[in-house]
């Protein structure tokens, strides 16, 4: 199986130019997802899943290169937080409760989101607000995501009140 170093350069490499919103390099969201689930005390399948978990929905990278480099339950997992054309969120949260590994890496991913949209538009704010509020709390209830994904979520409720404000 990969090591979490050779994950970290495969997630790199595969995410090449792409940009975060902010303009930062794509592959430093990824990287922030790991280090979140390192810091919250998941194993390195986990971490090296958290690497992983855009590379189906955002690059050219696929389920089998996913499983021939790391084992089924860490493709499983990036196959789950994995959003098809078309998918329905309702389905899309439903299968990622039932995995573990899937629902905690997008909670750490959720939780990243949350601090990376401090930049961004209002009306974005304010879907990001209503997404998390209606599918992100449940998913995250007696998790140890819980208290810092609503911590996050006030946080991002207050600057969008000071930007309106401004």
């Amino acid at each position: 199986m990969i090591s979490l170093k050779e994950a970290a350069e495969f997630t790199k490499i595969r995410h090449g130019k792409q940009k975060r919103m902010q303009g930062t390099p794509y592959f430093e969201h990824p990287y922030a997802v790991a280090r979140i689930l390192k810091q919250k005390g998941f194993s390195e399948e986990y971490q090296i899943a958290g690497l992983f978990h855009d590379l189906i929905e955002d690059t050219t990278t696929t389920y089998e290169d996913i499983l021939d480099l790391t084992n089924t339950n860490i493709a499983r997992a990036v196959k789950l937080v994995s959003k098809e054309d078309g998918y329905v969120m309702k389905e899309y949260m439903e299968r990622i409760k039932l995995d573990d590994m899937a629902r905690m890496i997008k909670l750490a991913d959720r939780l990243h989101n949350l601090t990376d949209a401090k930049v961004a538009n209002s009306k974005f704010q304010r879907k990001y607000i209503k997404e998390t509020e209606e599918w992100y709390l449940d998913l995250a209830k007696g998790t140890v995501f819980e208290e810092d994904i609503n911590i996050a979520l006030s946080n991002l409720r207050k600057e969008l009140e000071r930007s309106h404000e401004r």
